[in-house]
C-alpha cells in the first residue's frame, strides 16, 4: 500500500532510501521564477536521484535547466520532463509533419519546428494548448476554427492556475482550455500532464527504477497526488503555510515536519 504524508516544507531525510526522487517544480521548488525555502538544499542533497516532473507547458528542458541552474538548482537537462514538450514530441513521434497551430511560448514552438512538425498558416490537424503569456480573442478563434473544422485537441496541462511567489493564483493553460470549451462544450481532448501518470512513467523508465523503489514529491493532492496514487507511488504532499513568526520559521515549525500521515 503507497504511503502518503504531509510536509509544511522541503526536506531530504524522508526521501534517502528511494533510489528516485521524482519531484514537482511549482509550489515545491520555485514559485514565479523564486527559489522556495529549502528547496536549493534538498536539490543538493538528492541530487542525480532527482527527477523533474512538471506540467510546465512554456519551457523545454534545455532552457528549464539553464534557469534552474542560474538559481542554484543544478538539475540536468536529461532529468527533465515537462507536460508541453512530451506532447510536442509524442506528436512527432506519431505523426510526423503533421500540420499542428501551436498555442504555447516561444520554446515549445520551436520544439516543434525542431520536430519537423508544420506550423505555417491555414487549418491545422492538431491544436495544442500549452501556457501562452499571449493568448488572446484571435487566438481563441483560431483554436476553435480548426477544431470546429475537425482538428484534435491536445493539452500540455489542464491546469487552471499555478502559485505565485506571493500566493497570487497564476493562469495556466487550464484557462485557456476553460476558454475554449465554452465555446465547444462537446469537444473531447488529449491530456499530458498531471493528473495522466504518463510524465512519471516516463522518468521511471529513463531512471530504470520501479514504483516501489521511487517517490512522488508535489504540492497538489488533485494533479500530482492523484498521478502517484495511479501508479501507486509513494506521495508527499509539500503544503507551505504562508503565515512566518518572527525567527522567519513557517508557524514554529520546521521546514520538514510532517503534518500528517
Amino acid at each position: 500500500m503507497p504511503k502518503q504524508i504531509v510536509l509544511s516544507g522541503l526536506d531530504a531525510k524522508p526521501v534517502q532510501r528511494y533510489r528516485a526522487v521524482l519531484c514537482d517544480l511549482d509550489g515545491c521548488l520555485i514559485a514565479g521564477g523564486v527559489t522556495l525555502p529549502g528547496a536549493v538544499d534538498f536539490v543538493h542533497a538528492v541530487a542525480e536521484r532527482l527527477w523533474i516532473v512538471s506540467n510546465n507547458s512554456s519551457d523545454t528542458a534545455k532552457t528549464l535547466a539553464a534557469q534552474l541552474h542560474a538559481l542554484g538548482l543544478p538539475v540536468p537537462e536529461s532529468h527533465i520532463l515537462l507536460a508541453g514538450e512530451q506532447a510536442v514530441d509524442h506528436l512527432a513521434g506519431t505523426n510526423p509533419g503533421a500540420h499542428l497551430r501551436c498555442l504555447a511560448n516561444e520554446p515549445i514552438v520551436t520544439r516543434a519546428k525542431e520536430s519537423g512538425l508544420r506550423l505555417g498558416t491555414g487549418r491545422a490537424d492538431y491544436v495544442l494548448l500549452g501556457r501562452m503569456a499571449a493568448f488572446d480573442l484571435e487566438h481563441l478563434q483560431q483554436a476553435v476554427a480548426d477544431l470546429h473544422g475537425g482538428a484534435r485537441l491536445l493539452v500540455a496541462n489542464a491546469d487552471r492556475t499555478h502559485p505565485g511567489p506571493s500566493g497570487v493564483p497564476v493562469p495556466e493553460t487550464g484557462a485557456w482550455l476553460a476558454a475554449v470549451k465554452a465555446c465547444l462544450p462537446e469537444l473531447d481532448h488529449e491530456c499530458f500532464g498531471k493528473p495522466s501518470p504518463r510524465l512519471l512513467r516516463q522518468a521511471l523508465e529513463r531512471a530504470g527504477v520501479a514504483t516501489t523503489e521511487a517517490v512522488f514529491v508535489g504540492d497538489n493532492p488533485e494533479t500530482d497526488g492523484a498521478a502517484a496514487a495511479a501508479l501507486e507511488l509513494d506521495f508527499i504532499e509539500i503544503r507551505r503555510i504562508p503565515a512566518m513568526n518572527g525567527s522567519g520559521a513557517l508557524n514554529g515549525e520546521g521546514a520538514g515536519e510532517a503534518l500528517t500521515c
